[in-house]
């Protein structure tokens, strides 16, 4: 192992957030979440991956081999899925220089760094660069997708060949390589955090107005948008969207690809606002009208130790 990745190495720190067993998202993602955090200043702050510390009230950082330290989750972003956590003790641990996602295209090489204690090092190439739409209501512009799949991808770092922070790990994928269905990973671009990061660092949200959500979990599927769930105590719950609708329309405009139907969710306006739905259900039309909401308004805060 030579001294740049050993640097590299202690740079990651592991992370468990402890989250209510009553909190809006213990059902989906566990009251336990166990995953990596990337250094990333000389303060000590932590990039994570979002999902890992929601709603968490307890955060506890693995360092230098063993040491445990409490951290406090300032910031979660939705849009983009970036965490920021604070330690409540010096690390002494080195920063990750913040690269540039723009410049890591297909078939680059890079490597994959979660947490030692969790797993090694590998290698990897960069399969695809393209958007990535979640069945959460999620859109990501200009995704990095990886193979081979790492193993502990939650929080981890992608870095590029001079050693730099370029993308930070979010999820295990299916993507077709030389006709063959693999595992992959899909990393957040480094450069979707740079124009937020002072905002999540002292305000613990973007200035951005929030968006409008509805609590659907939804598919594509041949050019159709299908509902395979709905949030308990959500807006589409409340206006009795169910499993198995068919979304054709939002407002005036039909839609057939879930990135179509964020978007024209989200060009409504703010959260709060009224979304008009067209859906099919068991062969018939019907028009459902949800009041959006700010899902951060349905998150337990973590209160400041």
């Amino acid at each position: 192992m030579t001294m740049a990745t050993q640097r590299i190495g202690r740079s990651i720190v592991k992370l468990r957030g402890v989250v209510p067993e009553n909190a809006f998202t213990a059902g989906i993602l566990g009251s336990e979440r166990i995953g990596s955090g990337v250094v990333i200043d000389s303060e000590g702050l932590i990039l994570t991956i979002g999902y890992l510390i929601t709603e968490a009230t307890d955060v506890w950082l693995t360092v230098n081999h063993g040491r445990l330290v409490a951290g406090h989750a300032l910031a979660y972003d939705q849009v983009t899925g970036f965490g920021l956590v604070l330690p409540l003790e010096k690390l002494d641990v080195p920063p990750l220089e913040l690269g540039s996602s723009a410049d890591i295209g297909v078939g680059d090489t890079a490597r994959v760094f979660s947490c030692p204690e969790l797993a090694k090092h590998q290698t990897v190439k960069v399969v695809a660069r393209r958007e990535f739409a979640g069945a959460w209501e999620y859109l990501l512009e200009g995704a990095i997708f990886t193979a081979p799949a790492h193993s502990h991808w939650s929080g981890s770092a992608l870095i590029d060949e001079d050693g730099r922070l370029v993308g930070l790990g979010s999820l295990l994928v299916r993507e077709t390589l030389a006709g063959e269905d693999t595992n992959a990973n899909m990393f957040v671009p480094i450069d979707e955090l740079k124009p937020i990061l002072a905002d999540l660092k002292t305000g613990g949200r973007a200035r951005r107005p929030p968006r409008p959500w509805l609590g659907v979990y939804a598919v594509e599927v041949t050019g159709r948008i299908y509902v395979t769930g709905v949030a308990e105590g959500s807006p589409a719950q409340a206006a009795d969207l169910r499993e198995g609708d068919l979304i054709s329309q939002v407002g005036d405009q039909e839609v057939a690809t879930l990135p179509e139907f964020y978007r024209k969710l989200w060009a409504l306006g703010s959260a709060g606002v009224v979304v008009p739905l067209t859906l099919v259900r068991s062969g018939s039309s019907l028009r459902l009208m949800p009041r959006s909401v700010d899902r951060n308004d349905l998150l337990k805060r973590p209160q400041p130790n």
